[in-house]
């Protein structure tokens, strides 16, 4: 049966990675549906009340039966790297705007998943040895990270991502004329523009772009206001 979500993220693969995906999205209320080949792991997913589908990942017909042309993302973490490529190449046929995260066991293979259409890719090696790393030399960096990132230890400031609608009213004005921190209480850290260029050291005189993304700290009340303010409305402080 044909999924009703929209806006969703498509999990393919639920091995390793793909069952500690599924936890975070399930910890940050992201919805999503898993497509597996193992009739073993669906049952799984079902039992811990995921959303879930058997079948082939790359089968063009599976990826539509889990509204992959509504989605906002998948993520390829099929164990095989070769099967990725294959998930890869049917997503982006099917959906090309999709947002694509794919699984990587070498550097060999994630040049092969880009060119098949991922925008990112990502080896949980590389990834797990430079955290080892990290928390070895700096343990507290590590810790501060994982708390404004996951919200963890009852810390309410997190890390977000926040787009700049093309149709807001207020792009092309300055953030002190938007009054961000008076109006929302988020801090804006950096500005990414659609060409892909980072402004670390953001200021108040720095004007926002349609299609900007703005990397905010705060909270997640914070972060509501701040998407009011950018669509034009009057955000309401529910503490006032």
């Amino acid at each position: 049966m044909k999924t009703a979500l929209s806006g969703h993220y498509v999990l393919c693969g639920f091995g390793r990675v793909g069952r500690q995906v599924a936890r975070e999205f399930t910890r940050d209320n992201v919805p999503f549906v898993i497509v597996d080949n193992d009739p073993q792991k669906v049952e799984e997913c079902l039992s811990e009340g995921y959303l879930a589908m058997l079948g082939e990942a790359s089968d063009d017909a599976n990826l539509e039966e889990a509204g992959v042309q509504k989605a906002r993302g998948l993520v390829a973490a099929v164990n095989s790297d070769a099967a990725n490529v294959f998930v890869v190449l049917s997503a982006r046929k099917i959906n090309p705007s999709l947002h694509i995260v794919a699984r990587a066991s070498s550097d060999e293979s994630a040049a092969k998943l880009e060119i098949a259409g991922a925008d990112r890719t990502l080896s949980p090696y590389a990834v797990g040895g430079r955290r080892l790393a990290s928390l070895a030399t700096q343990p507290l960096v590590v810790d501060f990270l994982d708390i404004v990132t996951r919200g963890e230890h009852g810390i309410e400031f997190r890390l977000e991502e926040f787009g700049v609608p093309k149709e807001s009213p207020l792009a092309n004005h300055t953030i002190a004329e938007i009054q961000i921190r008076e109006k929302t209480g988020a801090m804006v850290l950096a500005i990414r523009t659609p060409e892909g260029r980072f402004d670390t050291t953001p200021s108040a005189q720095d004007t926002l772009h349609p299609g900007d993304t703005l990397i905010v700290l705060g909270t997640r009340e914070q972060v509501d206001r701040l998407e009011v303010l950018m669509h034009g409305g009057e955000p309401v402080d529910e503490h006032s």
